[in-house]
């Protein structure tokens, strides 16, 4: 009697391309260029950037200005810095305003808005990058001055410039946020400043979900150990002379360094990105 094979065949489920696949085959086909060629990334465009006298923020608003953008800065009471930050967005063939105040005050940040509009008409890139930092060495150290002063400068005004601004923004517009590694790793003798940054986060994560459906992206970058004025302005020069060495890269990094991460988030090439941190950092592993 002939033995009856009762083993099924495994048939693979049905494919319509043999792997890896053509892409010539896809329907429809994917988008791998962006159609027509522009002067720059941000071609036309006008950011308004926090804090961008100096630092990170001057890096950013050249860098900006390098691929087609007029930048319009808010700053403290640094003009100097200010005046020179202005010469190389002009030399770059760029327009670029200047807005002195203190950002902590709301009526401020809504009248750093009329006067950008007013100025140049309209605003496609928000960077939300000015900050102050108070080092302490425990949490009792903190006045209740120090706590308001660090929260009403570091997260405050994203709020009061971004309904400000939300109006002006359309599909497109993007939202960019400095936080900081310290929001991911902490600082035993930067609490508070650490707290705020951590906020921060929290409302780029917040926001972007918010504005989706806009079509307005939000994200952040947060740097790691960075050679900027804050530095100098608040370490002692021990401190100073070591600053940077404990991350992998050994050394600080420079605002230049940073200033790509805000290019690639304000331009098309980002279009899907939104919610997202970027963290250029000397090569820190972040989680969360």
């Amino acid at each position: 009697m002939q033995k009856t094979n009762t083993k099924k065949t495994v048939r693979p489920a049905r494919k319509q391309h043999v792997q890896p696949g053509l892409e010539g085959k896809m329907n429809p086909l994917p988008v791998f260029e962006k159609a027509g060629a522009k002067k720059g990334k941000l071609h036309n465009k006008v950011a308004l950037i926090t804090g961008g006298d100096s630092g990170i923020g001057r890096a950013v608003a050249v860098a900006f200005a390098r691929e087609g953008a007029d930048v319009a800065i808010a700053y403290f009471n640094e003009h100097t810095d200010a005046e020179i930050t202005s010469e190389h967005i002009t030399l770059a063939g760029r327009k670029c305003m200047l807005i002195a105040g203190d950002i902590s005050n709301e009526k401020h940040c809504t009248d750093i808005i009329k006067q950008v509009i007013k100025n140049f008409k309209k605003i496609d890139i928000l960077v939300n990058n000015a900050a102050v930092q108070y080092p302490q060495k425990g949490i009792e150290d903190i006045s209740a001055e120090q706590l308001h002063k660090t929260f009403e400068t570091n997260i405050y005004p994203h709020f009061y410039l971004t309904k400000a601004i939300l109006p002006h923004l359309s599909k497109g517009s993007s939202i960019i946020c400095t936080t900081s590694v310290t929001a991911y790793r902490g600082s035993s003798h930067l609490i508070d400043y650490s707290a705020t940054k951590g906020a921060i986060v929290s409302f780029v994560r917040s926001l972007s979900a918010s504005l989706a459906e806009k079509g307005i992206r939000v994200n952040g970058v947060a740097p790691g150990p960075i050679w900027t004025p804050l530095i100098p302005a608040t370490f002692t020069p021990e401190e100073v002379a070591t600053f940077g060495t404990d991350v992998p890269l050994k050394r600080a990094g420079q605002p230049v360094e940073v200033a790509p991460c805000y290019v690639f988030l304000a331009s098309d090439d980002a279009s899907y990105f939104t919610g997202q941190i970027l963290h250029p950092n000397g090569g820190e592993i972040i989680n969360g």
